[in-house]
């Protein structure tokens, strides 16, 4: 994770120009809906996008954590506040990137927010555009600038020569050498593999679009051509799946392209295989367990073997697991092992030492850098952290590594506040750092993503670096001939004691005692460590002052780590108490809802009986007014009857007065 160029001067308008497009096309422009992203991202995405864009436009967090119990406010708060002092700079950096792998071609779509296309930075003296397909998309460089055009002149350093190869007589010095041929679009996180002379560059990305292109470089002529790759089933075109990230190794006469960040990435990592003869590639069938998907992980070839480690998925979660395939059976395996692994982390370093130890350098877990060195030992399954010696480098991620005999050399990455500009080496056998080369922090060997790898020329050994990202894309090539005597050589001097062994493989003990590298009256012995530079001469130092040195600085080493041990503790115990204190609130907040859950039930429970009564006296009224109903029919019927009574006896009453009148009496009438 390298920063842009320019170290810590900032970067120009036309990058936060593109830095705000990016805000911009994501959802961050200012307006009242502003922070809302959810809808494009998955959550883990938009937390960190937003507390990156609140890093670059504001600074690091100093508000108060909210008091609400919002889970998304207090995610934001939190993932903000995690960035610590991370510069804006870099901020903006890791929102691009991260806006880049989650939305490859954004750039594209958000053309119009920015005023003036990305820059490939062009050092090497051929100036061809080679035109290139993505997404089956064709496009050409959109801008280039030569070396001879002045344009870089304030980021030449003066220890990168622009000369020809014949011209290399200076041992440790990074060279520019003469470049023919269509030279590859400018990228980094791609892929690159040294196979009988030729040096070739697959994948990467560049400015957000994974590639899928195979170039050649070959190291006789240093002349660059494109590969016309094919694949072996038409049905399924291996070679259009554009990736970022992976490894290309080579074995026997095929590349294998290991892993890698894809736009639609599967659910566990995929092999594919080129043909160097039939220029055809192919996916490979694995058996086993096969890890998840991932991308900026270590593949280390060992044996007939490969050695996976760490790397980040497609959700941004960083692993720290170890997985084994066999390259004669195409079966994977995940390496159960004892001790303390590494911090979780991607864009490390990796090489195996003697086909037994595996070690890693560096890396990074989002928006914190390492500079920590650990050794597996294949064979014990072990897994160690040895006491590093000499000129230890910052920490980086994003940088590259190779071997040369028991040296094994470092170059760009870098940190959260500036690019990587020493070539560093790592002497296996004592675990001694120096330096090798230094550059300008803004040239393209200080960059993120770059690729090394290791060639010939004239019998001798070079470095070949090629591409990287510092805030431009690069396709630039440079070369180093490392000396003999490069790294600082190690020798181990004895007081009375046993014969010694290798720092590696006390580096593998992991039941020995550190502090005793710090006792240095222990069973009386001395471990004397004299850094010789054999460019600097012949001096011999006095025995006595060598050793008071040594002691003082390991007296220095040990105070250093005791103060750093004691932090961890004072830190852990802190977070033991916010841990009892997030218990006991949580506890608290766990009665209180149960009470409120025993209220809730008896409101329940009141509602339901009142809802009964009110149906009872629903049905009470119902029957209510059937029985009025039926009153007011009986007082109906009664009146009817009293009325037909009344007009019967009106009648009977009539009809004997007429009968009189006549002179007949009523039948049974009664005379008084």
């Amino acid at each position: 994770m390298a920063t842009m160029a320019g170290g810590n001067s900032g970067p120009g308008p036309a990058y936060s120009e593109r830095f705000y497009a990016a805000a911009s096309f994501a959802g961050f422009d200012g307006t009242p809906n502003s922070n809302n992203i959810g809808s494009r991202f998955s959550n883990d995405v938009a937390f960190i996008l937003y507390a990156l864009y609140q890093q670059a436009t504001i600074g690091p967090c100093n508000v108060p954590q909210p008091s609400s119990w919002s889970h998304v406010e207090q995610s934001k708060w939190k993932s903000w506040q995690q960035l610590g002092n991370m510069v804006p700079t870099e901020a903006m950096r890791l929102f691009m990137k991260i806006l880049e792998e989650e939305e490859p071609g954004w750039y594209s779509r958000a053309s119009n927010s920015v005023s003036e296309p990305v820059v490939d930075v062009q050092m090497n003296h051929n100036s061809n555009v080679e035109p290139t397909i993505e997404n089956i998309n064709s496009f050409a460089e959109t801008k280039t600038i030569s070396a001879e055009n002045g344009m870089l002149e304030e980021t030449k350093d003066k220890d990168v020569v622009s000369e020809g190869l014949g011209s290399i007589v200076v041992y440790d010095k990074w060279i520019l050498p003469p470049i023919s041929g269509r030279r590859p679009k400018a990228r980094y996180q791609h892929g690159a593999a040294v196979v009988q002379d030729k040096m070739y560059i697959y994948g990467g990305n560049h400015n957000g679009r994974y590639l899928g292109d195979l170039h050649v470089l070959d190291l006789r002529s240093w002349t660059w051509s494109k590969v016309d790759a094919k694949s072996v089933d038409l049905s399924s075109p291996v070679n259009m799946v554009l990736c970022a990230g992976h490894s290309l190794i080579p074995w026997e006469n095929k590349l294998l392209s290991i892993a890698g960040h894809t736009k639609d990435p599967s659910e566990t990592i995929q092999v594919k295989a080129f043909d160097l003869q039939s220029d055809t590639w192919s996916m490979l069938n694995t058996h086993g367990n096969a890890p998840v998907s991932r991308g900026g992980q270590s593949v280390t070839l060992v044996g007939n073997t490969l050695v996976i480690f760490g790397g980040q998925d497609a959700k941004r979660t960083v692993l720290n697991d170890l997985h084994i395939l066999n390259l004669e059976t195409m079966s994977w395996d995940k390496i159960d092992a004892v001790g303390v692994p590494p911090l979780p982390r991607a864009d490390h370093a990796a090489v195996v030492h003697a086909e037994r130890y595996l070690l890693i350098f560096g890396g990074s877990s989002h928006a914190t850098c390492f500079n920590d060195l650990h050794v597996f030992d294949l064979q014990a399954m072990e897994w160690s952290r040895p006491t590093q010696q000499g000129e230890i480098p910052t920490p980086r991620a994003g940088h590259a590594g190779v071997t040369v005999g028991e040296n094994w050399f470092i170059v760009g990455g870098g940190d959260n506040k500036s690019g990587a500009s020493e070539t560093v080496v790592l002497n296996m056998s004592t675990l001694a750092w120096s330096v090798v080369a230094s550059v300008e922090e803004r040239v393209p060997l200080a960059s993120e993503g770059l690729s090394l790898v290791v060639g010939s020329l004239n019998g001798e050994d070079i470095l070949i670096a090629f591409g990287g990202y510092n805030g431009y894309y690069n396709n630039e090539v440079n070369v180093l001939k490392p000396s003999h005597k490069s790294t600082l050589q190690s020798k181990m001097m004895e007081t009375p004691i046993p014969d010694s062994v290798s720092a590696i493989h006390n580096a593998t003990n992991p039941t020995r005692d550190l502090e005793s590298e710090f006792e240095v009256g222990h069973e009386g012995k001395i471990r004397e460590i004299v850094m010789d530079n054999i460019d600097t001469g012949h001096q011999k130092l006095e025995g006595d002052e060598t050793t008071e040195h040594i002691i003082a600085t390991l007296k220095a080493e040990k105070e250093e780590l005791e103060l750093s041990l004691n932090k961890k503790k004072s830190q852990s115990l802190r977070l033991k108490q916010e841990l009892v204190e997030s218990k006991t609130q949580n506890t608290d907040l766990h009665k209180e809802l149960q009470s409120i859950r025993g209220q809730l039930a008896a409101e329940q429970s009141r509602c339901f009986k009142l809802e009964v009564d009110i149906a009872e006296l629903r049905q009470k009224l119902l029957s209510m007014e059937t029985l009025r109903k039926e009153l007011e029919l009986l007082q109906r019927q009664k009146a009817a009857s009293e009325q037909a009574a009344l007009n019967a006896k009106q009648g009977q009453g009539s009809g004997r007065v007429w009968g009189w009148l006549a002179g007949s009496p009523p039948e049974n009438a009664d005379y008084i």
